[in-house]
């Protein structure tokens, strides 16, 4: 069976970041952005999709997080496209609900290949640490975008804008887990057209 791998290094003017992935993991995740609370989000999706994911991000923060956390989603979305490859044998689909005390997410994904992104979300906070909040849909929306993937990410519920972000993050990490999961009885591309 051959290894869903992946390692990617993107270096530009505003950010330099190396990120090696693996879908068949185990859930171990050494994560280093510079903002702490992405870097706690990150090891969360790792653990709950049981992806082995490794980030080192330097960026212009002394601007602001905008550049760090984009092109982190933007170099994560082209790991999962890498390690995918063809999608022979996978599921395609995932869905998930994720509660955390007050706070529920539900994340719907399909490996399309159409990039999208409906992103059902409102906080009340504009900051977690050092993180804008309203970031978290600039990640999600590279993720979609240059891992080819269409993503339906709702907060159904939820005050503590911590609890909201992390149910995010961990029902999306369960929706990815489903989606890329082998099938003994997909033999070729799950899609009527023959590719995605």
């Amino acid at each position: 069976m051959p290894l869903r791998r992946a390692s990617i290094e993107r270096k530009t003017r505003e950010t330099e970041i190396r990120l090696s992935l693996d879908l068949d993991g185990e859930g171990r995740s050494q994560i280093k952005t510079g903002i702490g609370f992405l870097d706690h989000m990150l090891g969360a999706l790792a653990t709950h999709a049981r992806f082995d994911l490794d980030i080192r991000c330097r960026g212009d923060l002394h601007v602001d997080a905008h550049h760090s956390v984009e092109d982190v989603g933007i170099v994560l979305g082209q790991a999962l496209a890498k390690a995918l490859g063809d999608k022979r044998g996978i599921v395609r689909f995932g869905h998930a609900y994720a509660p955390l005390d007050e706070a529920l997410a539900r994340c719907v994904i399909d490996l399309s290949g159409r990039p999208y992104l409906h992103y059902g979300v409102t906080f009340k906070a504009g900051m977690l640490g050092t993180m804008p909040t309203e970031l978290f849909e600039d990640f999600f929306w590279a993720i979609a975008d240059h891992g080819r993937l269409n993503i339906h990410l709702e907060a159904i519920r939820g005050r503590n804008a911590h609890h909201i972000a992390e149910t995010l993050f961990k029902s999306c990490a369960r929706a990815l887990s489903m989606a890329v999961a082998r099938d003994p009885r997909v033999k070729g591309v799950p899609s009527t057209k023959g590719s995605l």
